[in-house]
């Protein structure tokens, strides 16, 4: 990029229902690698890295934090500022926050948001249409970029196209925003040359997004702002006033400023774009075998046909289907035509009003010093791994209801229990009787894994008293 720094603003606080059974709130699809080797969250970092950009601006749940910290770390993301929300309030609020931190120092700086999970295939002619957006921007313009429509499409919003701005080439006004249509309008718009979708993506100054917020949307401006003002250092991360942005009217940018501006021009461009929303949408969107098949994991296929198959480590086998979309994990297995794409948000509405924790739970829970995995749920007893990273350690803590045995299958371990301090190698074992105040660390260089088997009344992740956290969680 040639022009100053661009802040890209990263939206990562959605939860990716409809790719269910892998997309789960304590693991939303952003942080899974879903088209290539990367997640979704590292390509769409590394996309606005580099000469031109300042480093990211990420906004993500608390529950996150860490995950997100981890996977930016990973790709080689440096010194991005990670803004914590007490809750999500959709895309408004947390665009709101980011203008005005960014505001503090540049209240000129070019933004560029952005989800966290959108695919995008032509990275060059994205940075192209960038540069367009931004001296748009710098203009004065609330830019937002417009996809060339290759299908009826209910589940996008789409834009019309107005007059071509002048002095702008490749810029155009928009004439109004039309939302999620029915089939027949999305057949219609998709066809008449003059609609393209709505990316998602938005690029504006800082001052420029206050101004339009304090116009359309104050009670949002003035709940993020109140959240800033009231917000902590913690870490890494900038942990906003919670009472303050829960005042936030829950609303989106589109409905908040986009359609009432009289500021807003769209980029209409050809990017390999995708919002990957569905397993319909994943299958378009990924490279496809001589049938027409996408095979990831330990999949056997035979005489099917343009089916999307994914195995997390289950070996799967699929015959003479067409069409058809098979997820395993190792907690859940989903099967449906692929026509019925949409419909998994319904599978997981009503899992949770069954209460059924594999509608918003992993095995594999994530955690700032590692994780852990359920291996075996039984009567008064259950058996897990956990895996602790080189210089992580686990709140000093106590249960009321039930007692620990640890065996090291790798690595060191230094284990406080109330006064002694232990130090456990590889087949070592501890007993942590009930009650007991505990402390768990890997001192060493290589992930440290043990096997933790509870025995008691209650197993439940609610029964730990926290008395002491490295990572400010009460």
């Amino acid at each position: 990029m040639s022009a100053p720094n661009i802040v890209p603003v990263i939206l990562s606080g959605g939860t990716g229902s409809r790719l269910w059974p892998l997309s789960r709130e304590s693991h939303p699809k952003q942080f899974w690698p879903l088209l290539s080797p990367m997640t979704m969250v590292q390509e769409t970092a590394r996309r606005a890295m580099g000469p031109g950009f300042a480093p990211p601006v990420v906004v993500v749940g608390e529950g996150h934090r860490f995950l997100v910290a981890e996977q930016l770390r990973e790709a080689g993301i440096a010194e991005p500022q990670i803004i914590l929300e007490p809750e999500g309030r959709n895309s408004a609020p947390a665009i709101a926050v980011a203008a005005l931190l960014i505001a503090e120092a540049q209240p000129d700086a070019v933004l560029w948001i952005m989800a966290a999970d959108a695919a995008i295939s032509d990275v060059p002619a994205l940075h192209a249409a960038l540069e367009l957006a931004a001296q748009a921007a710098r203009g004065g313009r609330i830019v937002t970029f417009g996809m060339r429509p290759t299908e009826p499409q209910t589940g996008f919003g789409y834009i019309e196209l107005g007059e071509p701005i002048a002095d702008m080439p490749g810029v155009r006004l928009v004439q109004s925003f039309t939302e999620k249509p029915d089939l027949a309008t999305a057949e219609r718009l998709s066809t008449d040359g003059g609609h393209v979708w709505n990316s998602g993506m938005f690029v504006a100054t800082a001052s420029t997004l206050i101004a339009e917020l304090r116009e359309h949307a104050p009670a949002v401006l003035t709940a993020a702002r109140a959240a800033l003002e009231g917000a902590a250092r913690d870490l890494d991360f900038i942990r906003l006033g919670a009472e303050a942005f829960r005042e936030a009217p829950a609303i989106s940018i589109d409905y908040a400023v986009m359609e009432r501006t009289r500021h807003a021009a769209v980029v209409p461009a050809d990017l390999g774009w995708s919002d990957v929303g569905s397993w319909d949408a994943l299958w378009q969107t990924a490279p496809k075998d001589a049938a027409g098949n996408v095979v990831q994991g330990p999949v056997e296929m035979l005489d099917s046909t343009g089916s999307y198959v994914r195995s997390e480590g289950i070996l799967t086998a699929v015959l003479g289907l067409q069409d058809v979309v098979v997820v395993v994990t190792d907690d859940a297995v989903l099967a449906m035509p692929r026509s019925r794409a949409q419909d998994v948000k319904r599978v997981v509405e009503r899992l949770k009003a069954r209460g059924a924790k594999q509608a918003v739970e992993h095995r594999r829970m994530y955690r700032p010093w590692g994780h852990y995995e359920g291996l075996i749920m039984g009567d008064r007893f259950q058996v897990k791994q956990i895996v602790v990273m080189p210089g992580g350690r686990l709140s000093l803590q106590k249960h009321h209801h039930r007692a620990e045995h640890w065996v090291v299958v790798k690595g060191t371990a230094r284990v406080q229990r109330d006064a002694e301090s232990l130090l456990l190698s590889e087949n070592q074992s501890v007993y942590l009787p009930l009650g007991c105040i505990h402390r768990l660390e890997n001192p060493g260089m290589i992930p440290l894994a043990l096997i933790e088997v509870q025995v008691g009344s209650y197993l439940g992740e609610d029964d730990i008293v926290r008395l002491e956290d490295t990572y400010g969680r009460s």
